[in-house]
């Protein structure tokens, strides 16, 4: 049985505390939050104890921590928990910071380590991702990511959140390199703001479009937007020499209604939780089931790294109008 103390008692920490508490192979033990109210409030939820961070890392009875903190904390957490001997599970991304991100890399080197990319775990991706893998389209040529939210966060979320390419584009960032199997030579970025005004005052864009070429021919494109009033639409189209593969979006129902008015569905989920709930209780699952067996982790910290360098270059590329090496960003 894996013991886990979770740090961070947020939104999406109560996410990964149903995960935790729903596994057979974990047991939560403990939560902490800068804000000691919340972490009791969700600590009692589970039947855990509310400790400090520090009481939880240095527990030795403590196995394992899911870091679900702010961003900013991640690198510090990772370093901290891995030298204390417990393995990780860290929400992306590993820091806003690329450079503090690979110093982090190189600490914990060899130390088991997981960055939350759930989206790898999402049923739907993960059967396209193996029928890829199997040849069942032949050779992969083009692939497309469409990713649009509801609705944009509070504008006092954007500006402490690095900026569309690296608090949301960067899960598909992870998801191109999961399918494609590696990471592109050169990132082009465009990006603009009209969804908000506030949002490009505050420094960021809210609507983006990135094309990924790669070293072999393959190309990848990635279309962002902080609104798709219809609902939350996630869609994954893979192109190749012998045919096409796509993940549709999940609907709120699979009824269909056909009249001489016309035909009509449902829409798509409205949020990311009802959408990839599935996907963290799988992402907890194969966390513990390496960690229980002894086996590597199906993502890694360099995973995470190499999504943060991809959108440190569509930042720069958004910025400069022009393609930029990936090798440039990483110093190689």
């Amino acid at each position: 049985m894996l013991k886990v103390g979770l740090l961070g008692a947020g939104r999406i920490a109560g996410v990964h505390a149903t995960a935790i508490s729903g596994n057979p192979g974990s047991a939560l033990v403990a939560v902490s939050d800068i804000n000691a109210e919340a972490a009791a409030a969700l600590a009692a939820q589970c039947g855990a104890e509310a400790r400090s961070t520090d009481a939880i890392l240095n527990d030795a009875a403590i196995d394992a921590v899911l870091i679900a903190t702010s961003t900013d904390t991640h690198s510090d957490l990772i370093e901290r928990a891995t030298a204390a001997g417990k393995a990780v599970l860290c929400e992306k991304p590993v820091d806003l910071s690329l450079a503090r991100a690979l110093a982090c890399q190189t600490a914990a080197t060899g130390k088991p380590v997981m960055i939350g990319f759930n989206r790898r775990f999402d049923p739907n991706f993960a059967a396209l991702k193996a029928a890829a893998d199997r040849g069942e389209i032949g050779k992969a040529e083009l692939l497309s990511i469409t990713s649009f939210d509801p609705a944009p966060p509070p504008v006092a979320y954007i500006k402490v959140s690095g900026g569309l390419f690296r608090d949301m584009m960067i899960h598909d960032f992870d998801m191109a390199n999961f399918i494609m199997g590696a990471a592109p030579v050169t990132v082009s970025a465009v990006g603009t703001s009209i969804v908000d005004p506030a949002i490009g005052a505050a420094g960021d864009v809210d609507t983006a479009v990135v094309t990924l070429t790669y070293a072999d021919g393959r190309i990848a494109v990635i279309k962002n937007s902080r609104r798709a009033v219809y609902g939350y639409d996630q869609r994954v189209e893979l192109l190749g020499s012998e045919g096409l593969l796509q993940a549709q979006n999940m609907l709120e129902n699979t009824v269909v209604k056909s009249t001489t008015s016309g035909v009509t569905g449902a829409k798509p989920t409205y949020f990311f939780l009802e959408r990839y709930m599935p996907a963290y209780a799988a992402e907890w699952a194969a966390f513990v089931a390496a960690v229980n067996g002894g086996s590597a982790l199906p993502v890694t910290l360099a995973d995470g790294v190499a999504a943060l360098a991809m959108a440190e270059a569509a930042t720069r590329s958004a910025q400069t109008g022009a393609p930029v090496a990936l090798a440039d960003i990483l110093g190689g």
